[in-house]
């Protein structure tokens, strides 16, 4: 439908939706009807619908096939997983039982006063009272489909007040996917298809419930097209029907290059990002024209801890969140010193990071360490990331400082005071969690050798989404209710995080969140 042939009523309906309104009108079919139920003939029946096959849909499937409900998972890419499985493996668990098994004193209270800190306020505070009656359970949940975490003290993200976080032991998403994977395959009624896009929603004749799905099997994924709705006509067509419901559980849409843009023009389209190519709006688009009410789709979350020296998610962000950033420094090239806490939440930290290269877009900060910095679960991803080129190790500091073109005295005396404040135990100038009451443990061996990683920011998560409630329902826009029919989980919603996420809570509210969706349906 072209802009000129679209109805007063079409008009209103885009305008509602503000920019995600826009960027569907960018599509070509962006204001397409759905089809009805006297518009298709479905091929197949099942009881349960799941669209992904990350944390939310693989939790989603199974919570639901092991209520005996006949289940069929569309995953449009080659392999499953999407993002969750090339994630870095952290799940951060408030007042959890590892954390009791460690000493760690902690709160939910506390948990949701730091989201907030970090999600600006914004956050919608009843989901994120949910993942922490419910994160526990969503743990056990993992545990149950064979996922195997470190049992070590609780890791320290930045943006977090206590140590809470998890790591799977092989320090990846793959830890829970590839178990909850072989899980959901062998509950019966379940059915995995790969390569099957899901097109469209299928409605009731009134246009009021979801009934289930058009898709196309057989379907190619095209990362040269930018539109992969629109341009890309491979595949099969096919008609499922879904009895109790569909559960989107698409992802975000951080590799959209058109949609993302829109929403915030300064994420050009060359721009890297660390999500794996099939992280596009399609689906979301789709459950928007349908009513579905968008919620803070404009908030895009940028990693810090990502490097410019490696493509997508790679290895610098384990290597920084639990090494350089955690007992190292992040200095500016041009004068040597810190300019942040390194362990603030993400935004503060790409903001920080922003400052400079807005000035220098070439200067790209550098975090700093020596070996003593990191955890000792890291120590093996050490080799990978000198291997990789990402990290580099040099003997001295000079060596350190004369690469990078670092002001040497002024990075030494960066250096000497950081030591200082943490051999004295004292809240440094930017109120580094990990300094506090540590007396001397944080601080940088000076003999080397030292280890350094270049630092930009890259698109990482997308914050907005489809809004939902407590039990994973999407609500209409068109009557502030639930939708019949349609459940969402992950990182399709929106409005847990508020304006940004505090690290390694995506594991938690996608497992939380697709496990209550298969319960609910």
């Amino acid at each position: 439908m072209n802009k000129e042939s679209m109805s007063r009523r079409d008009a209103l309906k885009l305008g509602a939706l503000g920019t995600a309104g826009l960027a569907m009108l960018s599509a070509s079919n962006a204001m397409a009807a759905a089809p009805t139920e006297k518009d298709v003939k479905f091929d197949e029946e099942y009881d349960v619908i799941v669209i992904g096959t990350g944390f939310a849909g693989l939790a989603a499937a199974a919570k639901a096939a092991e209520r005996g409900y006949k289940v069929l998972i569309l995953e449009k890419m080659g392999r499953i997983g999407g993002n969750s499985v090339i994630n870095g493996g952290g799940m951060a668990i408030p007042n959890s039982s590892w954390q009791k098994k460690y000493g760690i004193e902690d709160s939910g209270e506390q948990f949701i006063k730091d989201c907030l800190k970090a999600g600006l306020g914004i956050n919608h505070v009843e989901l994120l009272e949910t993942i922490v009656k419910r994160s526990q359970d969503a743990l056990d949940f993992s545990i149950k489909c064979g996922a195997k975490w470190q049992d070590v003290k609780p890791a320290w993200f930045g943006g977090h007040s206590a140590p809470r976080t998890l790591v799977t032991d092989n320090m990846s998403g793959s830890g829970v996917i590839k178990p909850m994977h072989e899980f959901v395959e062998k509950l019966p009624g379940c059915k995995i298809m790969t390569r099957t896009k899901m097109d469209d929603f299928v409605m009731s004749n009134d246009g009021l419930s979801v009934l289930g799905v058009t898709a196309r099997i057989n379907y190619r994924f095209d990362v040269k097209l930018l539109s992969d709705d629109v341009e890309n006509k491979t595949g099969e067509k096919k008609v499922y029907r879904a009895k109790k419901g569909v559960i989107l559980a698409s992802g975000g849409f951080s590799m959209d290059k058109i949609f993302r843009k829109i929403q915030d023009p300064r994420l050009v389209e060359d721009m890297d990002a660390t999500n794996h190519d099939g992280a596009t709006a399609g689906a979301l688009l789709k459950a928007f024209q349908i009513g579905a009410l968008p919620v803070h789709i404009d908030w895009i979350q940028q990693g810090p801890w990502a490097s410019p020296d490696e493509r997508g998610f790679g290895v610098a962000p384990l290597l920084t969140q639990q090494g350089l950033f955690k007992f190292g420094v992040a200095v500016d090239v041009r004068n040597g010193k810190r300019f942040m806490n390194e362990m603030a939440d993400r935004k503060t930290r790409a903001d920080a990071e922003y400052v400079i290269l807005r000035e220098a877009p070439k200067a790209y900060p550098v975090a700093i360490g020596t070996y003593n910095t990191f955890d000792t679960q890291i120590y093996p991803q050490i080799e990978k990331g000198l291997q990789g080129g990402v990290m580099k190790k040099f003997d001295t500091l000079d060596a350190l400082a004369a690469n990078y073109k670092i002001p040497l005295d002024a990075l030494k005396e960066t250096i000497k005071k950081y030591n200082e404040d943490a051999k004295n135990g004292v809240e440094d100038q930017f109120k580094k969690q990990t300094l506090k009451d540590v007396k001397g443990k944080e601080a940088i061996e000076m003999k080397g050798p030292f280890y350094a990683i270049r630092l930009v920011p890259k698109p990482h998560h997308t914050m907005g989404g489809l809004h939902i409630n407590t039990k994973a329902q999407v609500i209409s826009a068109n009557t502030g209710k639930p939708i019949p029919g349609l459940f969402a989980a992950g990182e399709v919603t929106g409005g847990t995080h508020g304006a940004s996420r505090l690290g390694t809570v995506a594991v938690t509210d996608c497992l939380t969140f697709g496990m209550i969706a298969g319960e609910t349906i």
